[in-house]
């Protein structure tokens, strides 16, 4: 877990799946290994409903923006902007890169 200016680096592959039906958010899944590593140093600095303030990057698109805690699925949840689906030309179940920082 690599830090520097942004904070701690975290890295995976995952597949963008949609919420719902029209309007829906899109998100990645943190894989668990990961969102338990987060959990353990990071649960106190959650604000409301799991949320972490986090910097994400997938191919060139660099953001602002947090991590969500998904009790159902005991993992946080990266939104995608449409933004950076439309830039990275993202598509649900086609593996991406991930990378951010806490």
């Amino acid at each position: 877990m690599p830090v520097n200016e942004k904070g701690i680096q975290y890295e995976f592959m995952a597949k963008p799946w949609h919420s719902g039906g029209q309007g829906g958010w899109y998100f990645v899944s943190v894989p668990v290994s990961i969102t338990k590593e987060i959990r353990e140093s990071f649960k106190q600095e959650e604000e409301g409903w799991g949320r972490l303030k986090a910097i994400a990057k997938i191919g060139h698109s660099e953001w602002k923006t947090a991590i969500w805690f998904d009790s159902k699925k005991a993992t946080y949840l990266l939104p995608l902007k449409a933004a950076i689906r439309v830039s990275e030309k993202l598509e649900v179940g086609k593996d991406v890169q991930v990378t951010f920082w806490i």
